[in-house]
């Protein structure tokens, strides 16, 4: 058995430079221009089911770009349908583990891979912990998984919204990592992060997970095509 990994400690929210970099979103829309000539040779997959989940604030919108990509690849594509991310994590875990249930019956028990951005790849990791027999693999970009909503620039406006206390919070958020999964995991963060402190991004506590550095703030990660790249190449078992 792994030894227990102990609570981190000396993480910080992104900076305020980082933060207000972010503001630079359509700057880096027009340099990853030039990257897209990489997702011309990106292998073609084999059809398997995915499942994208946005965001916190975001909804299946914000997943159409990389939706109609991975299409184009013969992958079957499916959005999370609870429409904007409202960041009640437990409640909508509980409510995308049905969706999942019903898609998987109809897949003839097909396991999905399950493709989440931000807060939505927390959504994606508790279904794979618990409901492993549902999940093939877990992709998260730009996830807060150390300490929860405590190490983000919108820390204090989520506890004040639910009415939590980060400090209690970051505990069980580490109790409930530790607990781990078994599925292959990729985990994509940027250092350049203005929303989620790219220290907590990382994978700590699962031995099989990847950590993948890209460049780019974290509005962008959905767009970018380091991303597309490194999730067509993950899917296709091409890492």
């Amino acid at each position: 058995m792994a030894e227990p990994v102990p609570m981190p400690t000396g993480l910080r929210p992104p900076s305020r430079f980082a933060q207000a970099a972010e503001l630079a979103f359509p700057l880096d829309m027009m340099r990853f221009g030039l990257q897209w000539p990489r997702l011309v040779t990106a292998p073609r997959g084999d059809g398997r089911p995915v499942f994208l989940l946005p965001g916190y604030g975001a909804s299946e919108v914000s997943m159409q770009p990389l939706e109609a990509f991975l299409r184009r690849l013969n992958y079957d594509v499916s959005d999370w349908q609870l429409g904007r991310n409202g960041g009640s994590v437990n409640r909508d875990v509980a409510r995308f583990r049905e969706i999942a249930e019903a898609e998987f019956a109809e897949n003839d028990g097909e396991p999905f891979t399950l493709i989440g951005w931000s807060l939505g790849g927390v959504i994606a990791r508790e279904t794979a912990r618990l409901s492993p027999h549902m999940v093939r693999e877990v992709i998260t970009m730009g996830t807060p998984i150390i300490g929860g909503p405590k190490y983000t620039s919108v820390g204090q406006r989520y506890a004040q919204a639910d009415d939590i206390r980060l400090d209690e919070f970051e505990r069980k958020v580490h109790e409930r990592n530790s607990i781990g999964f078994d599925q292959p995991l990729t985990v994509i963060y940027t250092k350049r992060d203005g929303v989620v402190g790219p220290d907590i991004a990382k994978d700590i506590y699962n031995p099989q997970a990847r950590n993948i550095q890209v460049d780019g703030g974290h509005l962008g990660l959905g767009f970018n095509p380091r991303v597309w790249r490194i999730i067509a190449d993950t899917l296709a078992g091409r890492v």
